[in-house]
């Protein structure tokens, strides 16, 4: 009996470790969300929301990192033995959302040219066209060599 009451303890403590670092499961959660939609799509659209989700899960982790247990802003107070957060992760995922909404804006309007250009936004449908386009565009190279060999 106290053999089954000690091993219960032990799950009990192992689910909420686990628990306790559940940022830490989102965070790989996004990121395989995003790598899957980057690699498993050929829609240049699903592309860019999987770099989405994988950018925001790389902001959360960055966020967790400058998060300490106990830890208040860094305003400084009169108290000496204050424990404060980091600040500098939070500054700078700031300054990555800006970027990555300027970069999510300039993949946007490239599949927009892209689907104005081939009238589709599909990587095979335009791997198709740009592979015809080429066989055509030897055809005609070698009619104009016909052409001036005679």
């Amino acid at each position: 009996m106290h053999l089954l009451v000690l091993s219960q303890e032990k799950i009990s403590n192992m689910i909420s470790s686990t628990i306790g670092i559940w940022n830490y499961w989102i965070v790989f959660l996004l990121m395989m969300i995003g790598l899957f939609l980057v690699i498993g799509r050929k829609n240049f659209l699903k592309k860019i929301v999987g770099l989405t989700i994988f950018q925001t899960s790389v902001f959360l982790l960055y966020i967790t990192f400058g998060k300490i247990k106990g830890g208040t802003p860094p305003i400084l107070n009169n108290a000496i033995d204050t424990i404060y957060s980091n600040p500098l992760p939070h500054v700078l995922i700031l300054t990555a959302i800006v970027v990555g909404v300027a970069t999510t804006a300039l993949g946007l309007s490239l599949v927009l040219r892209i689907n104005s250009e081939y009238g589709s936004i599909e990587e095979d449908d335009i791997s198709a066209q740009d592979l015809v386009d080429y066989h055509d565009q030897i055809e005609s190279s070698k009619k104009i060599d016909k052409k001036f060999v005679q």
